[in-house]
C-alpha cells in the first residue's frame, strides 16, 4: 500500500502525476461513497488545464459505487458550498489547486449542508480508503447529470446587500484569468437590470488554464500591479483581485494601494456588530490586536480558531458565529452555511462605500495606525521546527503570553508575532505586528527574519 502524500490537513493538494492523477482521483472518489455513503454529490472544477481529467475520473469513481453525480461545471469553490446546500445533496468536491503552481491541482471535500471535511472529520478515513483501494462496484451505477447554478447563486451573494443603497461607484475587478469572470458577469448584468450604477473595469477577465498573467495569488506583492495600476488609470474608487477558485478576494483602495486582508477581517467584523451587537467573531492566530479591538469597541465577541477554512468552519458552526475570518483573505458567513466566499466580502465593501459615503482608505486608516502589521512572510527552510523551537527559546523569558493553537504565536507589550509551518507548501509563515508603531512592527520583523536565517 503506498501512502497518498496529497492528503493535508483541511484538503487535499499535490504535484500533477506524481502526487495527484486520474487514477488518484478516481480512488478518491470511491473513497468518499463508501465512507459517507451519498446518494448525490455535486461536482466543479477550476480553470487548471488538468481540471476536466481529474474531474471526470472523480465522478466515475463516485458513480461506480451507486453515487448520482450533479456537475455545475467551470466554477468557483463557494459555488460548490452553495450547491451542495441548495440543492440538498450530500456533499460537493471541488476540483482546484487555487493559488498552487500551475503543476498542481487538488480537491475540496464537503458533506451535506457543506459541513468541512477535514483531518477531524473524515478526510483521513477517505484517505486509508483511497490508499487499501479495495472497492467493489456496485451493481447499479449511478447517474450524471449537468446543472447551472449561476441565477441561484448570483441571487445568494447579492442577499448579502442592500441594492438600493448602493451609490455610483467604478471598481476595477481582476479575476487573474481563473474562475471568477462568469460569475462577476452575472453579478454585473444583475446590476444592470436593477439600474445600479457600478461601472466595471475588468482586468485579466477570460478564463485561461496556462495562466498567461501568472498564477492568480494577489497575496504576492509581484501580482498586485496590474489591479492597482488599472485603479489610477481609471480613477476607480476600488479594486478587487482574486485567487484562481475565487473564495478569495483582496481589496486595493481607490489610491491602488494593496489592503491587508486583515484589516478588511476588522471592517467586515464591524459592519456585521453594528448591525448585530453581541455576535461572536471568529479570527486566525497569525494577526489578531486589531480584530481584538474592533470586537471590544462594538460590543462583539473575539473567538480565535486555528488557521484554515475547514477549522474556522468547525469553529463558527460550534460558536454559532456571524462572522469569521482570516487575514489570508478568507471570509466565511454564518447565512452562507458557515462557509467561505470571495464574492460577499466585496460586496459589503462597496455598500460600506455607499453608505458612509467615505473612501475605503479612509475607512481602514485607524486600524492600520492602531495596529501596524508585516503582512504574511513566508521563507522556504529544510528545519521548520528546529527553528520555531529556538525562537520560543530566545523570547521565553521575556513573552508576557505563549499560545500555540497554530504554529508559535508569542505576546509582549508592544509587539507580538505568530510562525507557522505551511499546511502545503515547504515554507514558514510569519506575521508580526505592533501597538501604533511602524518602527517597532519593523524592527521585529527584521528580528524574527534574522533568526529564521534565510
Amino acid at each position: 500500500m503506498t501512502e497518498l502524500t496529497c492528503f493535508k490537513a483541511y484538503d487535499i493538494r499535490g504535484q500533477l502525476g506524481t502526487e495527484l492523477n486520474p487514477d488518484i482521483a478516481e480512488r478518491i472518489g470511491k473513497a468518499f461513497a463508501v465512507h459517507f455513503k451519498p446518494k448525490t454529490v455535486v461536482v466543479g472544477g477550476d480553470i487548471r488545464l488538468s481540471t476536466p481529467e481529474l474531474k471526470a475520473a472523480l465522478a466515475n469513481g463516485l458513480m461506480s459505487q451507486g453515487v448520482d453525480v450533479i456537475d455545475i461545471g467551470l466554477c468557483g469553490t463557494e459555488e460548490i458550498y452553495f450547491a451542495t446546500a441548495d440543492l440538498g445533496v450530500d456533499g460537493g468536491i471541488m476540483v482546484t489547486a487555487s493559488h498552487n503552481p500551475k503543476d498542481y491541482n487538488g480537491l475540496k471535500l464537503v458533506k451535506a449542508g457543506s459541513q468541512p471535511v477535514s483531518g477531524d472529520s473524515g478526510l483521513f478515513d477517505v484517505k486509508k480508503l483511497a490508499e487499501e483501494n479495495q472497492f467493489n462496484d456496485t451493481a447499479s451505477k449511478g447517474t450524471y447529470t449537468e446543472q447551472n447554478i449561476s441565477q441561484r447563486f448570483t441571487d445568494k451573494v447579492l442577499s448579502f446587500i442592500d441594492l438600493p443603497a448602493i451609490k455610483p461607484l467604478t471598481i476595477v475587478v481582476n479575476a487573474g484569468n481563473g474562475a471568477a469572470g462568469h460569475a462577476i458577469d452575472a453579478i454585473e448584468q444583475r446590476f444592470i437590470n436593477s439600474n445600479i450604477p457600478i461601472t466595471f473595469i475588468k482586468v485579466h477577465h477570460d478564463p485561461d488554464g496556462h495562466f498567461p498573467n501568472g498564477i492568480p495569488n494577489p497575496l504576492l506583492a509581484e501580482n498586485r500591479s496590474h489591479t492597482s495600476d488599472a485603479v489610477i488609470k481609471h480613477n476607480a474608487d476600488m479594486g478587487i483581485a482574486w485567487d484562481g477558485d475565487f473564495d478569495r478576494c483582496f481589496l486595493f483602495d481607490e489610491k491602488g494601494e494593496f489592503v491587508e486582508g486583515y484589516y478588511i477581517v476588522g471592517l467586515l467584523a464591524e459592519a456585521f456588530l453594528q448591525k448585530s451587537p453581541g455576535e461572536k467573531i471568529i479570527h486566525d492566530p497569525r494577526l489578531t490586536w486589531n480584530t481584538i479591538d474592533v470586537c471590544a469597541e462594538n460590543d462583539g465577541i473575539a473567538v480565535q480558531s486555528k488557521t484554515g477554512h475547514a477549522f474556522i468552519k468547525e469553529r463558527m458552526r460550534s460558536e454559532n458565529a456571524i462572522y469569521g475570518g482570516e487575514m489570508s483573505a478568507h471570509h466565511y458567513f454564518r447565512d452562507f452555511y458557515y462557509c467561505d466566499s470571495g464574492m460577499i466580502p466585496w460586496l459589503l465593501a462597496i455598500e460600506l462605500l455607499s453608505v458612509k459615503q467615505a473612501s475605503l482608505s479612509s475607512m481602514l486608516t485607524a486600524y492600520a495606525a492602531n495596529f501596524p502589521a508585516s503582512g504574511e512572510i513566508n521563507r522556504t527552510v529544510d528545519n521548520a521546527p528546529e527553528i520555531i523551537a529556538a525562537i520560543e527559546a530566545r523570547y521565553q523569558t521575556q513573552a508576557l503570553n505563549v499560545d500555540k493553537t497554530d504554529g508559535l504565536s508569542m505576546e509582549f507589550a508592544e509587539w507580538r508575532f505568530n510562525i507557522r509551518m505551511s499546511n502545503t507548501e515547504p515554507l514558514l509563515r510569519i506575521n508580526v505586528e505592533s501597538r501604533g508603531s511602524v518602527v517597532v512592527m519593523q524592527t521585529r520583523t527584521q528580528e524574527i527574519l534574522d533568526l529564521v536565517g534565510v
